[in-house]
């Protein structure tokens, strides 16, 4: 009787998400408080606040973070601009506005690589340990998982969710509603781009967007990360998928709503710059 209840809340579930358009928004890589914040260098003009952006347009997003950034004491890398806060205050700051912080493994080195380097199940490891300072920051573990360049493998999914973890993935054998959009927006960065999507980056989320609403598809999981290219062009995208019909929830809601679906399978390497 129970697994009859739970069947057909999951397809009640799922039959509520149907009637909406649902974007999670998501951004990997932080935290980094210069784009979080916004900041201007000497001759330039100034760069946007990604937060400030998101409070303006009244959207909370998921934050993926790499766990060593939420050391004490930790700025950034050093290329990167120095502010008066930590990756640890924005994170906090973060969690205190109302977004969600999930897990980027702690050191942001491809699982295949990092197991070759430090050995059968030092992935699910490195993966623990960052989602214990997330804990820090939160009080609670991280509930989802996107695996750097989303290279991952079944084997370790299945540990990875033996964990309590949900991987995410933009693998083509998973449903379309739990595949990341590849927004490609690293491909964007700095001032001379050579491989950015042509005529542009939002074009470009936007046709996968419609590509995949062609298929039944009004729900779908942007995988962005904290660049200052992304946050000029999310002021004008986001706008846009407004004006669309689409809410922008966090990840936790994203799956509420849309219900339960198939666990993830392997992603190679060559997905990368897939966009469906």
């Amino acid at each position: 009787m129970k697994r009859w209840i739970a069947l057909f809340l999951s397809f009640a579930t799922a039959a509520v998400a149907a009637d909406q358009k649902l974007i999670a928004l998501t951004f990997d890589d932080g935290p980094r408080p210069y784009i979080l914040y916004g900041y201007t260098q000497p001759g330039h003009a100034s760069t946007p606040g990604l937060l400030d952006l998101l409070d303006r347009e009244r959207v909370k997003a998921t934050f993926f973070v790499m766990g060593w950034r939420l050391l004490p004491n930790t700025y950034g890398n050093r290329n990167e601009f120095k502010t008066d806060k930590t990756c640890l205050d924005a994170a906090r700051d973060l969690f205190r506005r109302g977004h969600e912080i999930e897990d980027h493994t702690f050191s942001h080195v491809q699982f295949k690589l990092f197991e070759k380097q430090h050995g059968a199940g030092s992935a699910v490891g490195d993966v623990d340990r960052a989602s214990e300072l997330i804990k820090g920051v939160t009080g609670h573990r991280a509930e989802f998982v996107r695996p750097p360049d989303w290279i991952t493998w079944d084997a370790l999914n299945r540990q990875l969710e033996g964990r309590g973890y949900r991987v995410l993935s933009i693998s083509s054998e998973n449903p379309l509603p739990m595949r990341d959009v590849n927004s490609a927006d690293y491909l964007c960065a700095g001032a001379h781009p050579v491989n950015c999507p042509k005529p542009s980056m939002n074009a470009f989320v936007l046709q996968q967007i419609e590509q995949r609403e062609k298929k039944g598809v009004t729900t779908h999981i942007l995988a962005f990360h904290e660049l200052s290219t992304t946050v000029i062009a999310l002021q004008t995208l986001i706008p846009e998928l407004k004006a669309r019909g689409y809410r922008l929830v966090t990840m936790q809601e994203y799956v509420r709503l849309v219900g339960p679906q198939a666990p993830v399978k392997h992603a190679a390497a060559k997905d990368r710059n897939k966009g469906l």
